[in-house]
């Protein structure tokens, strides 16, 4: 049946066929012309009504040639031959449910990433393009409609790690009136800005910026702060996440201390502080970690206390007025309820004892760049003075090497992001407190953000000297004039085409960032994916860089790659941002591309268990078979793939879509012919020809 605004016969399947040019970036090596004409033609007798190309066709008059169709042809399927379905599945989607056909009957078939992009030969690239389209239009004739899946919103939202992108994030919701639950590991919230003096290009002082913030943060009525405290695990679902927070104990009770830090003063044992003051200060046994921090409630270093090491001394329960001190206080574990997660977990550093060759724990006067940011703090060890490790004297000569451990394929062969502007930043620095010559030694210098390549200008008109080339060694004082006492920097001057060597006092690492070393864990106990260095892996590089694949949880800050504070800052409002609209919307509509469990089939072998990503299978002992949350899976087909008894099923993906789409690719792309319809049963249980889709399937 055909004709402006007709509906089709029972059962008659109709396809209106769409092929975009995308602007030449599929049309440059596909001819898209023929591809639409030969689908018109060669697939009329697998339902094809309508085959049309259009520039581009995710465009408004691109829909509307869509929405038109479906209306004044009675279209009951739609396949779309495009870009990767990633990019506007979403879009074709939209544009079909418009029509008032149900969405999940529309097929979108990459032939721009699977083809144009991938191929010089236009010919083979067209008929290629030809196969694929076939692929998805004998799919999306056993398509069936799907109806999203509807779910509650708890308005409560945790936010992991009390750094400047977790901070940013919980103070956006919590300003906007929903309760914010803020874990962070450490004693205080503030994370590694807390370390740093100044914050590059404009040299303000991170204090300033951060620490009204976390005063902000840890006094607000919508943000209850737990710190020293660690999420240990994580279920539900976007909406209704049930997390467990283990509370370490701090031996000091919160809600009687003051923090007038009596109890530090009297302390009697110190140690080397090895997080805050990066080895180069010290604490006591009883500490908070630095004079902003927030709570300002200081926790026992147990395994430095010479109580329990010994069972003696107490002192800083004698001298508490508040009788704050608890000794005898024990780790507590809180459970939580809320409807979404953003996780800002931040980094790690770059371990320079990796690059022997550049001295770091064997020569004295080399210094990481999370060292210097405490020698050059006015609130650091040595109050703001840049001197040697004797405390005393100041550099004469500086060296300050780029890219350690970042852009280097023996270690990490990424770009760290800030490592040039913080090199420039010491640069400054240096000069500024000492007036030592220094050298900067870079490999290509990265200054791409606002402000950031002029903050390089002033750099070198303060005389800072550049040196093109990654240095191969640092070594000890050498014997040629002018190096006594010095070390050398040993680097091949790329610009001069020479090799130099340069003595130096003192040499500043400016190391890379690293994922966290437990990465890897804390991203599956969220239940999301991580690269191979560690970083979590986002929902979309490009358009959805916040979200991830686990609806729900949310990604912010250098959890995700390495970032500078204003990029940490921006991504952390955006997070945000993801999670009001959906608490503002009271639920969610879901994909309903989802794994089901077909009870009858199960054997409760239950490798589905412990095979599936997002922890959405769990096991009935009583009934001894397994089942799906669907509102936890995400359709990755992991599981319908591991089923030996073949009991789990995929919506969207059943064995005649899948199988029918791949004899329809290999058809055309083997003999450039139409699929033989006694190959392609329509649904379960049709006869054509000689084979029923059971045959097909077995």
């Amino acid at each position: 049946m055909s004709g402006n605004g007709t509906t089709p016969a029972e059962g008659e399947i109709r396809i209106g066929v769409y092929v975009c040019h995308c602007g030449s970036n599929i049309a440059g090596t596909v001819d898209v012309v023929e591809v639409a004409r030969w689908a018109g033609e060669a697939l009329k007798d697998r339902g094809v009504v309508v085959a049309r190309e259009y520039k581009f066709m995710c465009s408004s008059p691109g829909q509307e040639l869509i929405t038109d169709d479906i209306r004044d042809l009675g279209l009951n399927r739609i396949v779309v031959a495009a870009c990767s379905p990633h990019l506007h599945e979403s879009t074709f989607r939209g544009a079909t449910a418009r029509a008032g056909l149900n969405p999940y009957l529309c097929e979108l078939v990459s032939i721009r990433e699977q083809d144009s992009w991938v191929h010089s030969d236009r010919s083979a690239a067209t008929t290629k393009a030809k196969a694929i389209l076939a692929g998805g239009v004998e799919r999306v004739r056993r398509n069936v409609p799907l109806d999203p899946i509807d779910v509650d919103i708890n308005p409560a939202t945790l936010v992991v790690g009390g750094g400047i992108a977790g901070i940013q994030a919980a103070l956006e919701i919590a300003d906007a009136g929903f309760h914010v639950y803020m874990v962070e590991r450490e004693p205080s919230i503030g994370g590694h800005m807390a370390q740093f003096d100044k914050t590059f290009p404009t040299l303000d002082c991170a204090a300033c910026i951060l620490t009204p913030r976390m005063v902000t943060a840890g006094t607000h009525p919508n943000i209850t702060l737990m710190t020293w405290s660690e999420v240990t695990r994580v279920e539900g679902y976007v909406g209704n996440f049930t997390v467990t927070v283990r509370k370490k104990a701090r031996y000091v009770d919160a809600d009687l201390c003051t923090g007038c830090g009596v109890c530090e003063e009297k302390c009697p044992k110190k140690v080397i502080d090895e997080t805050y003051e990066a080895g180069l200060g010290y604490r006591k046994a009883i500490y908070t970690p630095f004079a902003q921090a927030v709570p300002r409630v200081p926790v026992i270093d147990r395994e430095n206390c010479t109580y329990f090491e010994k069972g003696t001394c107490k002192a800083c329960e004698k001298f508490c007025e508040k009788a704050a001190i608890r000794f005898d206080q024990q780790d507590e574990e809180l459970t939580l309820q809320v409807g979404n997660i953003i996780m800002a977990t931040g980094y790690d550093i770059f371990d320079a004892r990796e690059i022997a060759q550049y001295g770091y724990g064997r020569l004295p006067n080399v210094f990481t760049s999370i060292e210097f940011e405490r020698l050059s703090n006015s609130a650091g060890p040595t109050n703001g003075r840049i001197v040697l490790r004797d405390g005393v004297t100041e550099p004469k000569t500086v060296g300050v090497i780029h890219c350690v451990g970042s852009r280097d394929r023996n270690f990490q062969n990424y770009c760290s992001a800030i490592c040039c502007m913080q090199s420039l930043k010491f640069a400054h620095l240096v000069k500024e407190r000492t007036g030592a010559t220094v050298y900067n030694f870079y490999i290509d210098m990265r200054t791409a953000a606002k402000g950031y390549d002029e903050f390089y200008q002033r750099v070198l008109e303060e005389g800072t000297l550049f040196v093109r080339g990654k240095p191969a060694e640092v070594t000890e004082a050498g014997r040629l004039p002018g190096e006594d006492g010095k070390m050398v920097i040993q680097v091949e001057d790329t610009l001069a085409g020479r090799q130099r060597r340069i003595p130096v006092d003192m040499v500043v690492l400016s190391v890379g960032l690293k994922p966290r070393s437990d990465a890897r864990e804390v991203a599956t106990r969220f239940g999301i994916s991580s690269s191979s260095e560690g970083w979590a892996i986002e929902k979309h590089p490009k358009l959805d860089p916040v979200a991830t694949m686990t609806e729900g949880v949310f990604i912010a800050g250098c959890v995700s790659g390495p970032k500078d504070i204003p990029t940490s800052v921006a991504q952390g409002a955006a997070a945000a941002a993801r999670v009001l609209s959906r608490i503002q919307n009271k639920s969610i509509r879901l994909e309903p591309i989802k794994a089901e469990i077909h009870a009858e089939h199960c054997s409760g072998c239950r490798i589905c268990n412990g095979l599936c990503p997002f922890n959405a299978i769990s096991f009935d002992s009583v009934l001894a078979v397994s089942s799906v949350n669907a509102a936890m899976c995400q359709g990755c087909g992991t599981c319908v793939a591991a089923c030996p008894a073949g009991a789990i099923s995929g919506s969207g993906f059943s064995d005649e879509q899948v199988m029918a789409q791949i004899e329809g690719l290999l058809r055309i792309g083997m003999n450039g012919t139409a699929p033989d319809r006694r190959r392609f049963p329509v649904a379960s249980g049709e006869t054509t020809g000689d084979r029923t889709a059971e045959e097909v399937r077995a």
